[in-house]
């Protein structure tokens, strides 16, 4: 697996998002198997690995504590703080970023991971109540104190990177971004570029859409986010099946599979970018890190973004109810 700079972060050209393993896909995957894959992922040259406290809640950071102990030297961890819990229900209660928070945060954080720092901490998401200089101040004092090593923002807006980058340097920006999510390109993406802060895309794949193995027809569990998300709708699907066409037609003359197109598309439009695909699976993990060697060409770029861009996407995205990360 090739590298790639987040800032001054050195990861895998693919990360591998792990939210799925616990939460937010239906019911947890099984513990030995999803700690089989983490070493796997390891083994086939992943070193970036994408949690956060919210994903259980806590659960998720615990598997990672667990599954990448034995490999920790050789991968770099990404977490994110940014909400209140429960402590006796653990149900995240909303946004909080007060600088003390985010300190106890981070203790429990390190507690769960079982590690003495945090490779990557990001806030999840932007805080109305509190100054984002307020909160790039208590990570650059984490960061002085060896217990973070870099600072990163979630879900965010060209301003607020600007002000951040101001106190504290950001390394990487995580907001949503694939063929059906395109809304960085227009601000976002081009502050990153003039500040040389990385962007790690989530949900790259369009919550699994994007691979082409969701039948338009299915429904999804009340514990699949995907239930309430209005892409996810029935007419929507359909209406948006001509995106998966799309892919689908590339994939033929690649001979690549829908996936790996969304992914090498989003690796090929800068070489600071690196997605994070989630899934439970080998076969499927092999399957994403495999888009890594798929070249597309500029003409193959352009001609996709282009006819991607023609494409109305029914539904909106669906990321704003705060149970989802």
């Amino acid at each position: 697996m090739k590298s790639r700079k987040l800032g001054d972060l050195e990861v895998s050209a693919l990360g591998l998002g792990c939210m799925g393993m616990s939460a937010n896909f239906g019911p947890a995957g099984d513990r030995g198997e999803m700690i089989a894959l983490l070493r796997a992922a390891v083994d086939r040259g992943i070193t970036f690995f994408d949690t956060a406290e919210t994903y259980g809640p806590f659960d998720n950071e615990e598997l990672l504590g667990e599954g990448l102990a034995p490999v920790r030297e050789r991968v770099v961890i990404a977490t994110k703080f940014g909400f209140a819990f429960d402590p006796v229900t653990r149900q995240r209660l909303g946004l909080n970023s007060r600088p003390e928070h985010i300190r106890e945060a981070v203790e429990g954080s390190l507690k769960r991971l079982g590690t003495d720092h945090i490779d990557l901490l990001y806030q999840h998401r932007v805080d109305p109540a509190v100054p984002i200089e307020d909160v790039a101040g208590a990570v650059r004092d984490l960061i002085a104190a060896g217990k973070v090593r870099h600072f990163g923002l979630s879900e965010t807006g060209a301003e607020t990177i600007r002000r951040a980058h101001a106190v504290q340097p950001v390394a990487a920006v995580q907001n949503e971004y694939s063929l059906w999510a395109r809304d960085p390109e227009a601000d976002v993406l081009p502050t990153c570029e003039a500040l040389r802060i990385g962007f790690v895309p989530w949900s790259p794949l369009g919550q699994g859409f994007l691979t082409g193995t969701v039948d338009p027809n299915q429904t999804f569990a009340p514990s699949d986010v995907r239930s309430w998300f209005p892409r996810f709708t029935p007419e929507a699907m359909k209406a948006n099946q001509a995106l998966v066409d799309l892919l689908q037609d590339v994939a033929r003359a690649k001979q690549a599979t829908p996936a790996q197109i969304a992914l090498a598309w989003l690796l090929a439009q800068k070489p600071w970018i690196v997605p994070i695909p989630g899934t439970r699976r080998l076969s499927r993990l092999e399957e994403n890190m495999a888009a890594a060697e798929v070249m597309l060409t500029a003409d193959v770029v352009r001609s996709l973004s282009d006819a991607a861009a023609k494409i109305v996407v029914q539904g909106a995205r669906g990321t704003g109810r705060e149970q989802y990360g």
